[in-house]
């Protein structure tokens, strides 16, 4: 896009009034989006997007500003801009040399380099799939997703780092009705990977779970109510970490006093059985990445081990109170918007106990088999998940399944009550919300039991399904997460 000169000169520019430090970004994506509703293709959206954006950090005062011209003469005139917001010394921009990640997530087949009518195909496919499997279908959507993302970025440290982010995505829903019961299923695939991912995971297939998760939650009956033991499946994902504490842990959240996991380094937070990773260097993984979106190689940052809170998540303007370093966690949206602590893929490490013995060993409770949407109030930890999939556990057996159920409950305090801990693990995608900015994320457990969680049921037994709600954005005190 630009040479280092020319990069160099833009970063001098936004510096020459004052401002400790200065980054530039500069992004061109192409995506495509492909939707089936009603039998038929509803849309083929594909679309480039380029543009930069200019940031100055002075002290604790950040000024951002974008533009989609990349010429010199606006990047020159946006410098201009972004520098009359800052005071005091000027600072000096160091050469710019490149930085290369030793990190390699690999593509064999770039979605751009292949035709429409194949990833139309696996669309029908998925689709045909949905309507042939029960007649008490009544919907099916299908959406499938590519993007094709090149940064490059420099800042007055003298980093120069470019990437390329290559992601995929599937998902699909279905409605299923029976009198006047109304259920959705759901289900959705994706990862860091080109059109070869589609080699390994099977369209139809992501059809069939969201058509039988729809008719088996149809056929439920209403969920109990009350305090109860509840066994997370590691089908089920990781939501429960990704609300419960993942949040609550990225520093910037932590210094203004919303998370409540603020000032508890080194306490015991969780229970010994739990130790919850966030790691952006796995392949193939949907919230994977070489570098952040502020030119700091991608890394695998152990936040809770052995139940103890070991860290937190940072970008650099959190890790700079600090006097720390960033721990390769600077997200943002797109060229639009500035960096901020955010989650990559988010896990709690597997165990040592089968998952049928945790099944044996609860007498009776529910079996979460797959997670709806959720929020958390990160100032005190409490949460309210959606269950798109539940079961009865009675005698130690997996009984009847249940519909309608709600989980609530306290992050630290579930975590504490964590007392059986599975060999298995699970992975789940998601669009993670965060002051009005989505990120591609990824969370995963193993099989887990809570001792006790509020369980919520249907209200006298029927109506719809809890609404699985679009959350893209997300409050001050409050993080959300949508399914993809």
């Amino acid at each position: 896009m630009l040479d280092n000169k020319q990069l160099q000169e833009v970063l001098d520019i936004a510096l020459a009034k004052g401002g400790d430090f200065a980054d530039i970004y500069l992004e061109e994506k192409e995506t495509t989006g492909i939707s089936c509703e009603a039998k038929k293709i509803e849309r083929i959206n594909t679309g480039r997007d380029i543009g930069a954006g200019l940031r100055v950090i002075s002290g604790e005062n950040t000024s951002y500003a974008y533009t989609n011209d990349l010429s010199m003469a606006s990047l020159k005139k946006l410098a201009e801009t972004v520098a009359q917001a800052t005071k005091g010394n000027s600072s000096v921009t160091m050469d710019l040399v490149k930085i290369n990640p030793s990190l390699e997530l690999k593509v064999e087949k770039f979605p751009d380099q292949v035709e429409i009518d194949d990833k139309v195909n696996l669309v029908q496919q998925a689709n045909k799939a949905a309507w042939s499997m029960d007649e008490r279908i009544k919907q099916v959507s299908i959406g499938y997703g590519d993007v094709v993302q090149k940064v490059t970025i420099a800042n007055s440290k003298g980093d120069l780092a470019e990437d390329e982010r290559v992601r995929t995505r599937f998902m699909v829903n279905a409605v299923a009705a029976d009198g006047g019961v109304i259920q959705t299923g759901f289900d959705a695939i994706g990862g860091f990977s080109g059109f070869e991912f589609y080699d390994a995971h099977c369209p139809e297939e992501v059809a069939e779970r969201a058509v039988k998760r729809a008719i088996t939650i149809l056929e439920a009956d209403p969920a109990p109510t009350g305090k109860m033991p509840v066994v997370m499946s590691g089908e089920a994902g990781g939501t429960m970490v990704h609300e419960a504490c993942g949040h609550g842990l990225e520093a910037d959240l932590v210094q203004k006093g919303l998370s409540v996991y603020a000032g508890k380094v080194g306490q015991q937070v969780a229970s010994p059985l739990v130790t919850v990773v966030d790691d952006g260097t796995i392949a193939g993984k949907y919230g994977s990445f070489r570098i952040d979106d502020e030119a700091v190689f991608s890394n695998k940052t152990v936040l809770i081990e052995n139940g103890v809170l070991k860290d937190y998540l940072y970008d650099r303007l959190s890790a700079g109170k600090e006097g720390r370093e960033s721990t390769g966690n600077g997200r943002r949206e797109s060229y639009q918007h500035k960096p901020l602590p955010r989650m990559t893929n988010t896990y709690i490490a597997p165990g040592h106990t089968e998952p049928t013995q945790i099944i044996k060993d609860t007498k009776k409770g529910l079996l979460v088999k797959k997670m709806g949407g959720g929020q958390v109030n990160t100032a005190n930890g409490d949460f309210v998940f959606d269950v798109a999939e539940g079961y009865l556990i009675e005698s130690g057996e997996v009984t009847k399944a249940v519909r309608g159920a709600t989980l609530t409950g306290n992050g630290p305090k579930s975590l504490q009550d964590v007392d059986l801990v599975g060999r298995d693990f699970g992975y789940a995608i998601g669009t993670c919300g965060k002051d009005g900015q989505g990120a591609p994320v990824a969370d995963a457990q193993p099989t887990m039991r809570i001792t006790q969680l509020v369980v919520g049921g249907t209200v006298h037994g029927e109506g719809p399904e809890l609404s699985r709600t679009n959350l893209a954005n997300s409050p001050k005190k409050t993080a959300k997460i949508r399914r993809l």
